[in-house]
């Protein structure tokens, strides 16, 4: 939705009215993911997609008449994998599609704003259940009240449904820190949770020369970035003209400074023990989502066991990565932070960093 945000509010100045269809459940070789939004106006135009050009034009016709009986549905879509080969894809799917008369104002505020927060949506009572297969299409209702999850769990409504209200407020962090959408459902009840996460930053520790194509490779990924060294001849704007911010001090210093915290990837590439371990004592007890670091495994085990001398609990260093980054082969600066960047991409959305031909599913 946010990539929609600036045409939806050029709309809106014009007083257009318009309705959307969202992707609440995808089963299958889907080519959009949950949260895949299609926006569609009174007059006829539309932005977004939600099947790559599948099935658009059928989810517009929906949203058109959710806008004439103010009703909300939920429709499952089969697209068959001719119907993904006319629009230059290999394989079709399956996809449950949300369908309302209009954009919630929460969802558009959450869309515009910075982040962290999920806007839980109550699906119809007759909305297709989670396993896949053939649904009647019902009739649907009129749409239900929407209400934000926090990324700290708190929630500023409810279903009045205890049990469904902890599923949601589970389901809501952990969207956040896979930034993805998607649905949770106990017994008959649906809520599908649209994740607006906010801007991931990644914290280098070590003005390395790794770290110089590091900061790049983030920065095209969409992350803001950091660079902290107490070496001022390293740590220089010349050396980082990408950075978003550059500090000499100590890390474990630092981290006040930054707020650094439990949404953090934090990459320890100084290769000395002075800077390096009390960065990653800071980050370890601040619980980043992201700990790794430089060394060889021998390097590792004696660095372990000096974090648990400073009193560190071994759980809490069992998140450790190290020695940090993906095996590409590679051993030059730039092919040690591809590594890395790799990593840290698959720690966010939950990938193996297995090569996709030796998956056994897509």
């Amino acid at each position: 939705m946010k990539e929609l945000i600036q045409t939806v509010q050029g709309w809106q100045a014009e007083g257009v009215e318009l309705g959307r269809a969202v992707v609440v459940r995808s089963f299958g070789s889907s080519p959009r993911p949950e949260g895949a939004t299609l926006v569609g106006t009174a007059d006829g135009r539309l932005a977004g997609s939600i099947s790559g050009g599948c099935v658009e034009g059928a989810a517009f016709e929906e949203i058109q008449r959710a806008r004439r009986d103010g009703v909300s549905r939920v429709i499952r879509y089969g697209i068959s994998d001719e119907q993904a080969w006319d629009v230059g894809m290999a394989c079709g799917g399956t996809i449950d599609v949300l369908i309302e008369p209009f954009l919630r104002p929460e969802v558009l505020d959450a869309a515009a704003g910075k982040g962290g927060v999920v806007v839980a949506i109550p699906l119809p009572s007759d909305a297709p259940p989670p396993e896949y297969g053939p649904h009647p299409r019902g009739a649907g209702e009129s749409p239900a009240k929407a209400f934000l999850v926090h990324e700290d769990g708190t929630m500023t409504g409810s279903t009045g449904d205890a049990e469904l209200d902890a599923a949601v407020a589970a389901g809501a962090r952990r969207n956040l820190m896979r930034a993805g959408s998607g649905t949770v459902a106990v017994g008959q009840r649906q809520v599908f949770l649209e994740s607006f996460p906010a801007t991931p930053r990644l914290v280098v520790v070590g003005a390395v020369q790794a770290a110089i194509s590091l900061v790049r490779f983030a920065r095209e990924l969409g992350y803001e970035t950091v660079v902290i060294d107490g070496r001022a001849t390293f740590a220089t704007q010349e050396r980082f003209p990408e950075v978003g911010s550059l500090i000499v001090a100590w890390a474990d210093e630092a981290a006040d400074q930054i707020d650094m915290g439990p949404s953090d990837a934090v990459a320890v590439v100084t290769h000395d023990a002075k800077f390096d371990e009390p960065a990653i004592a800071e980050a370890l007890r601040r619980g980043c989502r992201y700990v790794g670091a430089v060394g060889s495994r021998k390097t590792q085990a004696e660095r372990r066991s000096r974090l648990i001398a400073l009193g560190l609990p071994e759980a809490d260093i069992a998140r450790l990565r190290g020695p940090i980054g993906l095996d590409l082969g590679g051993k030059a600066p730039a092919q040690t932070a591809l590594s890395i960047m790799a990593e840290i991409v698959a720690e966010r959305y939950g990938g193996s960093g297995a090569p996709l031909y030796r998956k056994t599913s897509a």
